[in-house]
């Protein structure tokens, strides 16, 4: 489990920026300890934790790229070359030296025979009886893959944080590895808190909603390196917030909750971290999603996100997103963002980054945004009805149709 000191995040300022809130997770947040040994076909999604230096080059041996004819490119002549056939060789078996001045069939991945180092793909060549003529123009080396042109011997082939996706997997089998070191899984505890939230499937009493944020956000961290778990909901009451915090603080590495979090007689999020540790109450220079409690309650982190759907959305991009991911040992990995072409007008102000929630229709030579209809951070359906966040920057004023703007996708995170 994570055990962090209770002034790790210690900040003097009032309103964080995005990127000052990443620097101070990156510069202060240790991964957790250990690694397990884990089957190559269980690895994906795992956070690698040694580096992997390649045994073996990839590929093994000189071979064909192609289907096609294997020869010796010096004995070609300035014009069309006829070169009698000597030999064939197919993948998987091996060849015995290229007679000088001869060809050989040779198949995909097919080891190059000795003294071979060209090959003419089947598709170019004009054979003739027991011989393939070679067209003009034709440069050495072609359509042959030497040893280690992937990945050379020795050389570094995944480095330790890389999250283990389908390439990096495939990557891993072709060096040849049956199993590979991995960080522990990160165990995330999440909480909603609330007298007013039902969970859905329980009847509904008469000033209630059903919880949509604990659902929500235990869904994006499905998308991460964790373990999830749903720890329900908090009423609201500060002594048994911090009770049910303190418990849970021992048997996870983080915890997030949403609501409780602004400056109401009923948010108790904040008092509850601070009475069973320290708190920094990090106000984000973003809009959606200002209010937000960090701290530390025995040893584990606890994010306390706004209980408005979007802006827990927001603040879990920017906060919670690259905690886990520095907790699980993960390299930084940054959310993809793409230009687009605004198709509405919107004013800000200076010094705040705001996510405003656009559709999102092809065009030339960038897409067009268009922004949602209506405003509100609570409104859920603003998410599913859209397809991005346009980020507008601290210094942006003002947004006017053509203009350039950046956006990121929902189907990077959602």
């Amino acid at each position: 489990m994570a055990q962090l000191s209770d002034d790790c995040f210690a900040f003097g300022g009032t309103l964080l920026s995005i990127e000052d809130a990443a620097a101070l997770i990156t510069e202060r947040v240790p991964p957790i300890a250990g690694l397990e040994s884990v089957a190559l076909i269980g690895a994906a999604g795992r956070i690698l934790a040694e580096d992997l230096v390649a045994p073996l080059p990839l590929p093994p041996f000189f071979n064909s790229a192609v289907d096609g004819y294997a020869f010796r490119h010096a004995d070609l002549g300035t014009g069309p070359t006829r070169l009698p056939l000597g030999g064939r060789i197919a993948a998987g078996e091996t060849a015995a030296a290229l007679v000088p001045g001869r060809a050989a069939r040779i198949f995909t991945g097919a080891p190059m025979p000795a003294g071979a180092d060209t090959v003419l793909m089947q598709e170019d060549a004009a054979v003739e009886a027991d011989a393939v003529v070679v067209p003009t123009g034709l440069r050495r080396g072609a359509n042959a893959r030497p040893a280690g042109e992937d990945v050379p011997q020795g050389a570094l082939a995944l480095a330790a944080g890389t999250r283990l996706r389908a390439p990096e997997i495939g990557l891993a089998a072709a060096l040849g590895q049956a199993r590979l070191a991995v960080r522990p899984k990160l165990r995330v505890g999440v909480f909603s808190t609330g007298d007013e939230l039902a969970t859905p499937g329980n009847a509904l009493g008469p000033a209630q909603t059903y919880d949509s944020n604990r659902f929500t956000l235990l869904a994006l961290l499905g998308r991460l390196p964790v373990e999830a778990v749903d720890l329900g909901i908090l009423p609201d009451d500060r002594d048994a917030t911090a009770r049910a915090l303190a418990a849970a603080a021992g048997a996870h590495d983080l915890l997030l909750t949403s609501g409780g979090v602004s400056t109401g007689e009923e948010d108790h999020v904040r008092a509850a971290i601070e009475a069973g540790g320290s708190l920094v109450f990090w106000r984000l220079a973003v809009k959606p999603g200002r209010p937000a409690a960090m701290g530390v309650v025995g040893g584990t982190p606890v994010l306390g996100l706004p209980g408005n759907p979007v802006a827990a959305v927001v603040t879990f991009l920017h906060l919670a997103r690259p905690l886990v991911l520095r907790l699980a040992g993960a390299r930084p990995d940054a959310l993809p963002r793409f230009s687009a072409r605004a198709d509405f007008k919107a004013r800000k102000k200076v010094g705040r980054r705001e996510y405003l929630r656009v559709r999102l229709a092809p065009g030339l030579p960038m897409p067009v945004a268009t922004k949602f209809e209506r405003e509100g951070a609570g409104l859920l359906t603003s998410l599913t009805e859209c397809d991005a966040f346009a980020e507008l920057p601290e210094a942006v004023l003002a947004v006017a149709p053509e203009d350039t703007i950046q956006v990121i996708p929902f189907a990077a995170f959602l």
